[in-house]
């Protein structure tokens, strides 16, 4: 698949990487990027062999500055509308996959490149990164679902505060609100996030399939239901061929050979 502003490359068995590819514009995210990085998104789900996804900025600038303001000044309530419909469709694609997402923000992540780390299953920083959603400044709200996602991510009153103040915050703030996992040095940023993709990648891709689904199905379930899901999730576990070999390898002290099945 050929893409003009993005790249999607498997850099090993299993792990992939989105770079936003437009750093003349600090990766600014106009129509064209969106529905690529929905459509690449579509094809990490198509890869049943895909264990990891990273999403990055390139340079050394900006993760995602925020949407395409050239493209939006003229807009109609109607086009407005549906460039927030469109942003939404392709970052729930992105939040939708079945394997872990991590956004790996190095620089500005702000407005859209903000909303676009808040759709990854949770995101490693450099100690350069700038966060925020400075929509309010233009005249706008936050269009490609920050309003729902940082809510539910920090709590309401946090994310009211940026929401409507559009202030913007360094790496160490946002990692004492919870909004990242962790820091880096900028030049460790790719390095760390390989590291954990590699973790993740080692385990049974089933089990960690199947982890992602009871945490992000689980959490719009009441508890009891939830708790179900868990159980009917871990007993299809049961009858795999990984949970198989991954106990019996405990038991023999060896590493696993997990095969997917």
């Amino acid at each position: 698949m050929t893409f003009q502003n993005i790249l999607l490359e498997q850099l090993e068995a299993g792990i992939y990487v989105l770079t936003v590819n437009r750093p003349k514009a600090l990766n600014a995210l106009n129509s064209a990027t969106l529905d690529e990085i929905g459509a690449a998104a579509d094809a990490v789900a198509e890869d049943a062999a895909a264990r990891v996804l990273l999403v990055a900025g390139a340079g050394d600038k900006a993760f995602v500055a925020g949407a395409d303001i050239a493209e939006m000044q003229n807009f109609t309530p109607e086009e407005g509308e549906a460039f927030s419909a469109r942003g939404s469709r392709a970052f729930s694609r992105l939040e939708a996959l079945p394997v872990p997402v991590i956004a790996l923000v190095n620089g500005y992540a702000l407005g859209g490149g903000c909303e676009l780390a808040l759709a990854c299953d949770w995101i490693i920083a450099s100690d350069r990164a700038v966060f925020g959603q400075p929509e309010v400044n233009l005249g706008v709200s936050a269009g490609f679902g920050a309003t729902q996602r940082l809510p539910r991510k920090i709590g309401q009153a946090r994310a009211l505060e940026l929401l409507t103040t559009g202030r913007q915050m360094k790496a160490d703030e946002a990692l004492a609100i919870g909004l990242v996992n962790q820091i880096v040095p900028a030049a460790e940023l790719m390095p760390r996030g390989l590291e954990i993709a590699r973790l993740i990648a080692a385990k049974g891709p089933i089990a960690v399939r199947h982890t992602k689904q009871a945490v992000i199905d689980g959490a719009d379930l009441e508890f009891g239901a939830a708790l179900a899901l868990q159980s009917k999730l871990f007993g299809d576990l049961c009858g795999t061929e990984d949970q198989k070999e991954g106990m019996r390898a405990f038991l023999e002290k060896r590493p696993a050979k997990f095969t997917g099945k």
